[in-house]
């Protein structure tokens, strides 16, 4: 189950609107709408921290690997980060659907891929432009 599911199921188990998540969270209703349809993922931990109170259930609930890994990206590499792996867990969501794959080789292949993505940023890196660092340095 994604997190878009959890949120939703979560939700409507408590019998609660968006609109009063979204007050109870203290978060737009535009931006639960997002969640729920798996437009968006939280970029910042504490989001979670505030859906799962709201919710009243264990911030673990909401957090698997796929937040996890958008996280750090967000944490290392900030919006742009965030983004590129949302779009990765979403572009082996629709490569996998309908799939007959054990979870083991699912999970196997997803670690692979955040692997991949990590290694490409650390390469790419290297061809960083040097005189834009200083620039904003100062």
């Amino acid at each position: 189950m994604n997190l878009s599911e959890k949120i939703r199921n979560a939700r409507t188990a408590k019998g609660m609107s968006q609109k009063e998540l979204a007050k109870a969270a203290g978060i737009s209703e535009r931006t639960i709408q997002n969640y729920e349809i798996g437009a968006r993922m939280p970029k910042k931990r504490d989001t979670y921290t505030k859906l799962a109170k709201a919710l009243d259930i264990r911030e673990d609930v909401l957090l698997d690997d796929d937040a996890a890994f958008v996280l750090q990206a967000a944490e290392q590499y900030g919006s742009r980060g965030h983004q590129q792996a949302q779009e990765v867990i979403r572009h082996f969501s629709v490569a996998m659907a309908g799939g007959e794959m054990d979870d083991d080789d699912l999970d196997f292949i997803k670690d692979a891929m955040m692997t991949a993505y990590y290694s490409a940023k650390a390469y790419n890196q290297r061809f960083k432009n040097k005189r834009y660092d200083k620039k904003n340095e100062s």
